[in-house]
């Protein structure tokens, strides 16, 4: 609230009379209704996507993603996002690579072709929030970026590079594991855990997590440096 401390006291100190508080009692019920209808919304969800229950949890172990955002992705991309042959491919159909608008030789625009504002959106955010997970490679990517492209550029990139490693997990049935330093504290891998325990529970799942050791080359592991 952007008024003064006063103001607020004096607002909150008014003369409450019986329609207020009538009127204030229909507001929170809908509050409460609505909540109700969320949490009901959350649980069909779940329902839904039982089946692609792995490739929920895959994605869910990246930086910026959950189980919520994994479900969205899924839904707009399906399970193995089978319909793009490429990383390429589906970074061009989400809008999220570079445009390349020449004339004569020339570049006259680098701003990204409009794609899925679903996508895009989802990426965006999930973007904004891979950056400040500390240790991670995503935020160690964006600190490298920073300097020469300015903050809505850098996250863009990040965004571009998130699109191509959901691609190679669903595409190929990889699993994602954190290149920076993020995995060498436990007390951070922990609340992580606990964290996406809690999301999956409330979306009707159980899961176990089981410690991944870091594969040989040509594994089935989703190698964090694609480039962007």
């Amino acid at each position: 609230m952007r008024c003064g401390k006063q103001e607020l006291q004096d607002a909150l100190n008014g003369h409450w009379l019986p329609m207020h508080r009538d009127v204030l009692r229909m507001h929170m019920d809908r509050v409460k209704m609505l909540d109700q209808q969320i949490e009901d919304l959350f649980i069909r969800m779940g329902n839904a996507v039982k089946a692609h229950e792995d490739a929920v949890i895959r994605l869910s172990a990246v930086p910026g993603l959950g189980p919520d955002s994994a479900i969205q992705v899924i839904a707009e991309i399906g399970p193995m996002a089978a319909t793009f042959d490429s990383p390429e491919q589906l970074a061009s159909w989400v809008g999220v690579c570079p445009g390349q608008q020449e004339s004569a030789g020339k570049s006259s625009s680098e701003r990204s072709a409009k794609g899925n504002k679903q996508m895009r959106r989802l990426l965006d955010q999930a973007a904004q929030s891979a950056v400040k997970k500390q240790g991670s490679y995503f935020q160690g990517l964006h600190r490298r970026l920073l300097p020469r492209l300015g903050k809505q550029k850098s996250i863009w990139a990040v965004a571009h590079r998130l699109c191509r490693l959901i691609w190679k997990i669903l595409h190929q049935g990889v699993s994602y594991i954190e290149q920076g330093t993020l995995t060498t504290d436990p007390k951070i891998l922990k609340r992580r855990q606990q964290r996406l325990s809690r999301e999956f529970r409330k979306l009707g799942f159980q899961v176990t997590f089981t410690p991944i050791a870091v594969p040989d080359a040509g594994s089935s592991v989703a190698n964090v440096p694609l480039r962007a």
